[in-house]
């Protein structure tokens, strides 16, 4: 059978599906942005397509997204059109959603089966959008009709789609009714067996101290630092956090760009924004424990974790981020925002201490909590860990699952779950 994925920046959520295909014997193509040259990656053809903002047009500020979209969705059209040139007619065609990639691949391959990665349907109440009062938005009024436009091009995939697929209930429930229907709640998977607690875990990186199980470590990872994962509510309480922990050491891994939400008004990065905010409230010898170590090999992530005394995870209502995951399978005792969809993964008290987004004194009080008491620590990582293995691992639960979805899709039926032989598939 031929599998094309469509992910401008491919694999991302495909990471494990498409190479998990190619070993069972179909032949898989991805179309990226991505790579400037085509080449083959575990055993998945990935193709090139050359991909430019749009420039100089005039639109309605709310069409921005949809504007964007839509050129991606020409671009990704036209290179589609070629393949077929070249002889290549998938029986199945996966995309994410979130570029308007997919938007036009049914003229091309009307016949071929369509599964859409549809990570979020945007709503202007009951999730990020308004969340944080201390940035409501250029214009709060408008959101609804902004939204509606912003979600137009997912949902025009989606609805083309044949089926879709998300990683939790609360991205899944975000759609209305009509798209809801269509997808499939199955995670991308954790792999438990390569993520563990290791009490011998040393983290070593430029920036920061040789670093040990045997210290008093709280880490904080985003991707970026940012509002929408907490950055700023987390800097805000570091000067209590640290006269609380005297002997503790903090550790910062993430870049200083912005994966979501919008850059600082006043230009620069959120953590230049934090800094400029809180350097006359700390001293010399507090800034002495705080280690901004900017992005850092995969290894040295799941170090920080292994050896985390507290793992501070805070988010707007939006998409859960991996690391929690890994975090979780790595036995780190965390304390957490109570947000959805954290609350799907996580249990306050039974696998986690979780605490309201904006109550920084609360944070502080849970984090010292955890620090102080070896016991709690035990036993938040061990239920964590032993939550992930059994919902989200990636070889025994959720690639199976993903292979009975695919199974289903290119068989034109419901996915109603994993079989014996979906699982003997996804493993090759």
């Amino acid at each position: 059978m031929k599998v094309l994925f469509f992910h401008q920046n491919f694999p991302g959520q495909f990471l494990h599906l498409a190479p998990a295909l190619a070993r069972a014997g179909h032949d898989v193509y991805a179309l990226s942005s991505r790579l400037d040259e085509s080449r083959v990656w575990k055993g998945v053809q990935i193709l090139s397509y050359r991909w430019e903002e749009p420039s100089d047009q005039r639109h309605h500020p709310w069409l921005t997204t949809l504007n964007r979209a839509t050129h991606r969705g020409e671009t990704c059209l036209r290179a589609a059109m070629s393949l077929k040139k070249r002889g290549v007619e998938p029986d199945v065609v996966i995309a994410h959603s979130g570029w308007g990639e997919a938007l036009f691949l049914r003229e091309v391959w009307p016949d071929a089966r369509f599964g859409i990665f549809s990570e979020l349907y945007y709503q202007s109440e009951g999730a990020d959008i308004g969340f944080d009062p201390e940035f409501p938005g250029r214009d709060a009024l408008a959101d609804g009709g902004r939204l509606m436009l912003r979600n137009l091009s997912g949902r025009l995939q989606l609805e083309q789609a044949d089926a879709g697929i998300t990683p939790t209930q609360w991205q899944a429930d975000s759609h209305p009714p009509e798209l809801r229907r269509k997808i499939s709640v199955i995670h991308e998977g954790i792999n438990t067996q390569a993520v563990t607690p290791d009490p011998d875990a040393v983290f070593e990186v430029d920036g920061a101290p040789r670093l040990t199980a045997g210290d008093e470590v709280i880490s904080f990872i985003n991707r970026n630092l940012e509002p929408y994962r907490g950055f700023h509510v987390f800097m805000r309480n570091l000067p209590e956090l640290l006269a609380r922990r005297p002997k503790a050491r903090v550790v910062l891994i993430g870049g200083e760009g912005v994966s979501y939400g919008s850059a600082p008004k006043e230009g620069g990065s959120w953590k230049d924004v934090m800094l400029a905010e809180m350097g006359h409230r700390l001293t010399e010898a507090d800034w002495a424990r705080v280690h901004f170590v900017g992005k850092v090999p995969y290894d040295s992530f799941v170090a920080l974790m292994q050896i985390a005394t507290a793992h501070v995870y805070l988010t707007y209502p939006f998409v859960l981020s991996w690391s929690l995951l890994e975090a979780m399978s790595a036995g780190a005792p965390i304390v957490a925002s109570d947000t959805a969809p954290v609350r799907e993964v996580l249990r306050d008290r039974h696998s986690a201490l979780l605490v309201d987004f904006f109550d920084g004194a609360g944070l502080v009080d849970r984090v010292d909590e955890v620090c102080s008491d070896p016991a709690l620590r035990a036993r938040l990582g061990a239920a964590a860990r032993k939550h992930v293995v059994e919902n989200y691992d990636l070889e025994t639960v959720c690639l199976p699952r993903q292979f009975g979805w695919f199974e289903a899709l290119a068989a034109g039926k419901p996915f109603t779950g994993w079989s014996p032989e979906s699982e003997a598939a996804a493993h090759g």
